[in-house]
């Protein structure tokens, strides 16, 4: 079955960038020139999904703004010829937005549970739009094939040792190039006990049995629902897989994870390029 939703959470408090999260959404935060959520969207759109569902929470909605048409805003720019108009039309075009909320911030397995009615029974991909993959194709482009022959796919990626203890990690055997059928993960084991370093990132195609597994986890003793705990109920059904993705991650989760993307995403933009490379020549001494 072709894969035409996608879910992109966007519920949490975002505490890492406080105080500027308190007025403004983690994911509406600028990385060049559009806001993370912006670059989730286009990478679906991009691989053919023309539905999505935008999880979000209380107070969020310049998340759901941004992708509105805006009449008067488009008609000002026309008047004045800007550059900027087709691209606005464009972003209020994308897709189809479809909006549901997470009540209580109780975890990512509970944000994509919230989803289950919106999505109803087909597969979906889901993403997580602090995790910004740059790679051509997209990595949704490269897991779609991998979901159509061999079933629910994670995106996955080597991390450092000291870093292991931040991510699921995940292990198994080889079934084809950069594909594992998993055997086993673990939600940010401690160092000495990492299964592997392959980390899961912010890129998962499921069928809706995930949703059945989301609903038996048990909650964490601060009563979040996991979704990797979801991955790992798949894995014991011997239906779970992963794919080393071809492209650079960007861990826009925290501000200087942010800044480091900006910078190097700037140096890419042709019209950027030189002033910041200039500017980063002043920089060092």
């Amino acid at each position: 079955m072709a894969v035409r939703t996608a879910v992109i959470t966007a519920a949490g408090f975002g505490t890492r960038f406080l105080p500027i999260a308190k007025a403004l959404p983690k994911e509406m935060l600028p990385l060049v020139d559009r806001p993370l959520l912006h670059y989730a969207v286009e990478e679906a759109v991009e691989a053919g999904i023309d539905r999505i569902i935008l999880v979000t929470s209380r107070g969020k909605t310049v998340s759901e703004e941004y992708f509105d048409v805006s009449p008067e805003l488009e008609r000002a720019l026309e008047t004045r010829e800007h550059p900027h108009l087709e691209e606005v039309r464009r972003i209020s075009r994308m897709a189809d937005i479809i909006t549901v909320r997470q009540r209580e911030p109780l975890g990512l397995g509970h944000a994509v549970l919230a989803a289950k009615r919106a999505v109803g029974n087909e597969p979906f991909v889901v993403y997580l739009p602090d995790d910004i993959i740059h790679g051509i194709p997209s990595a949704t482009h490269q897991m779609l094939p991998v979901f159509e022959r061999h079933g629910s796919v994670v995106a996955v990626e080597k991390v450092p040792p000291e870093r292991v203890s931040a991510y699921g990690i995940v292990a198994g055997d080889d079934v084809a190039q950069r594909v594992m059928r998993l055997s086993k993960v673990v939600e940010k084991p401690a160092k000495e006990e990492a299964l592997s370093d392959l980390g899961i990132v912010g890129r998962y195609v499921f069928t809706p049995e995930v949703f059945d597994c989301l609903e038996r986890v048990t909650p964490s003793a601060i009563g979040e629902l996991q979704l990797t705990d979801a991955i790992a109920m798949l894995v014991e059904r011997g239906d779970m897989y992963s794919y080393a993705f071809r492209g650079v991650r960007y861990d826009c989760g925290t501000p200087v994870g942010l800044l480091k993307a900006s910078v190097e995403l700037a140096l890419e933009r042709p019209e950027m390029a030189a002033e910041v490379r200039e500017w980063l020549r002043g920089l060092v001494v």
